[in-house]
């Protein structure tokens, strides 16, 4: 298993998160709070189960590989480990903390390169820390949510002489901003949606500071101040913190970076003005400010500022373009010789395209499916019109803004969906119609060319159907709708818009959901998980269970806020990354099948081990035409 953990930057609100701890012992005290975001730079491993012992290696930005290094999976000499302090005791406190709170054997994690600097301010002990505890929680499958790995390493980390921050573990979440909010124990995380791309440069100032003294000082302002200098600080970490940060977490979210940089430029001012009289030897920084004022820099930023605990470690600056980003990094490291590393900040891959299986033979609905296929049988719309089922799926699909709708098909149905989507009706039968459907006529062409069809040639399994589109889709995430479901929304947004939305905001696939009662679970995909949010419409899945049985439901599908009689099933639509498609592969390959055939559900729940899974409650109805007592009900209730 391969995992890549990317390094984090504190975009503003540095020191925030040890400020905000305070507040258990002064409330009066602000809360902290803190803008972040990964890199794109981080560290990378293969990671396999090890039955006794941790085995580390580790391969040096020049290419020198150290180790393998060797530590019993026991408690005392994980503790040992992580007491001496270096690369090794991160992983070490992790397992320790790791084997405290589970039950699990030991691991091989390979560390095959690492791009990023280190001790500069980008948190790679942190990232270490946290690509061990995705480590174990992957290929242990422990469940642990996002917000658990990041917990999991903080408290691995502080078993070592590192003396890091709550922040730190903030790389967990990868290359998205993140809102942090620091209230004595309590951590709270938000992630943010950039609206379009951002264009930061990092620079490794490659001269010295001394964070541990920067810390020790500035914690002298705290829990009480004593003078004015101790007041500077708490205000500046404090209520001017706060300000400025979410003035940023609002420009940041508009992606106005020229506002961005407005206000890196008043923080950096605030914070030389308030914090280095608390510790001038090192936050006076000259190295920092010679490049923050680099005067050959301006025509190609906005602004700029210090990075993590601040001083001589890393600066950042925000382009005014992806071009001046690039001149950025080119004039820094030819005129100034220092290393740059860029970072980008957008939406994430864009859902373009919708896949709609409908290669199956219709066995429940025949004879009527040997006479047409049951994605073509005809639905009342609340018009009045009376449309095709798969109609109703694409037109679903491109009110989610979706630019591309896949249709998979058998060869023998090919026509006949072409015919729909793509063939006007004769100039005779045309000029019959009344004008308005003249002009639906004209408009289901236009919708026909957004349709693109795929040929299974072979029937097996739902798994295999999808795959079937793996060309037709290419690497980017896609909407997967059924095709003998039709859905109505009971919001302003579709139900695909609403997994749009959801995707869009946190990067990772999501499947819509529903609450079934218990006599019915046996004849749907299943899942379990645990709430993100209040509101319980957000779940982080930590199971996939195709068609349980009551008695299995029971022991290990409940969910909390959930009538002892009702399960979350899957509602029919899904957002998945393109990695599924290469565990279909596998499947198909080494021909691994499911009551016959390559199913879809045990793909998901790999990707969900993987790369994690949300389940979102859908604010709309699914309706069944797979069963001729369904279809009869949903032409009775579809209108209405």
């Amino acid at each position: 298993m391969k995992i890549f953990v990317p390094g984090r930057v504190c975009l503003f609100g540095e020191h925030s998160d040890w400020a905000g701890g305070y507040r258990r012992i002064n409330a009066e005290i602000e809360k902290g709070y803190a803008l972040i975001s990964g890199t794109n730079q981080g560290i990378y491993a293969e990671v396999e189960p090890h039955p006794t012992a941790l085995v580390l290696t580790s391969t040096t930005p020049e290419g020198k590989v150290i180790g393998p290094y060797e530590i019993p999976m026991e408690p005392k000499a994980l503790l040992e480990e992580a007491q001496k302090g270096g690369f090794w005791s991160y992983i070490a406190g992790v397992a320790y903390q790791i084997q405290t709170h589970y039950h699990v054997r030991g691991l091989v994690i390979n560390n095959t390169h690492t791009d990023m600097p280190m001790k500069k301010g980008l948190s790679s002990s942190a990232a270490i820390c946290v690509l061990t505890a995705r480590a174990f929680n992957r290929v242990y499958d422990l469940k642990m949510t996002t917000r658990g790995e990041m917990e999991m390493a903080y408290l691995g980390e502080i078993m070592t002489p590192s003396r890091c921050g709550r922040m730190d573990q903030g790389c967990a979440f990868g290359n998205r901003p993140v809102l942090m909010t620091f209230d004595g124990e309590y951590l709270d995380t938000q992630e943010l949606q950039v609206k379009d791309s951002l264009y930061f440069v990092l620079v490794d100032l490659q001269a010295q500071k001394d964070t541990m003294e920067i810390l020790a000082r500035l914690n002298r302002s705290y829990p009480f101040a004593s003078n004015d200098t101790e007041r500077g600080v708490q205000e500046l970490l404090g209520p001017t913190n706060k300000r400025i940060i979410h003035e940023a977490v609002d420009a940041l979210q508009r992606a106005d970076a020229q506002r961005l940089g407005e206000l890196m430029i008043e923080a950096q001012a605030l914070f030389d003005r308030y914090a280095t009289p608390a510790c001038p030897e090192e936050l006076t920084a000259p190295v920092l400010h010679k490049v923050l004022n680099y005067e050959p820099l301006k025509p190609h930023i906005w602004g700029g500022k210090g990075v993590g605990s601040q001083g001589d470690g890393t600066a950042q600056f925000i382009a005014r373009s992806e071009a001046d980003q690039q001149a950025v990094v080119e004039i820094i490291e030819r005129e100034l010789g220092l290393p740059c590393l860029k970072l980008s900040l957008s939406g994430g891959p864009k859902v373009r395209k919708a896949v709609i299986p409908a290669a199956g033979f219709g066995t429940r609905l025949f004879p009527a499916s040997k006479a047409t296929k049951k994605e073509l049988f005809p639905i009342v719309d609340r018009d009045g019109i009376a449309k095709p089922a798969i109609l109703l799926i694409v037109e679903e699909a491109l009110k989610a803004g979706l630019d591309e709708v896949i249709i998979i098909v058998q060869q023998d149905d090919l026509d006949d969906f072409r015919r729909f989507f793509n063939v006007q009706v004769s100039i005779e039968n045309y000029n019959k119609l009344p004008r308005h459907f003249q002009d639906y006529a004209k408009w289901l062409l236009d919708i026909g060319r957004k349709v693109r069809f795929v040929t299974q040639t072979a029937q097996e399994g739902f798994g295999h159907a999808v795959y079937c589109a793996r060309e037709a889709v290419g690497d980017e995430p896609f909407l997967l709708m059924l095709g003998d479901h039709i859905y109505r929304s009971e919001s302003d947004r579709s139900c695909a818009k609403q997994l749009v939305d959801a995707f869009n905001q946190h990067g990772i696939s999501v499947v819509g959901l529903r609450g079934t009662p218990e006599s019915m679970i046996g004849s749907f995909g299943t899942v379990m998980g645990y709430w993100t949010d209040d509101d319980q419409t957000l779940l982080n899945i930590t199971e996939f269970a195709e068609k349980p049985t009551v008695d299995y439901a029971r022991a290990s599908l409940r969910v909390n806020g959930l009538a002892d009689d009702e399960y979350l099933t899957l509602f029919g639509q899904y957002i998945i990354k393109p990695q599924l498609f290469d565990y279909l592969e596998e499947h198909i390959k080494n021909n691994v099948r499911e009551r016959g055939e390559f199913q879809l559900t045990s793909a998901l729940d790999r990707l969900r081990q993987e790369d994690g899974f949300l389940g979102l409650m859908i604010d709309g109805n699914r309706f069944d035409i797979g069963l001729p007592e369904y279809y009869l009900k949903t032409l009775a209730d579809y209108a209405k």
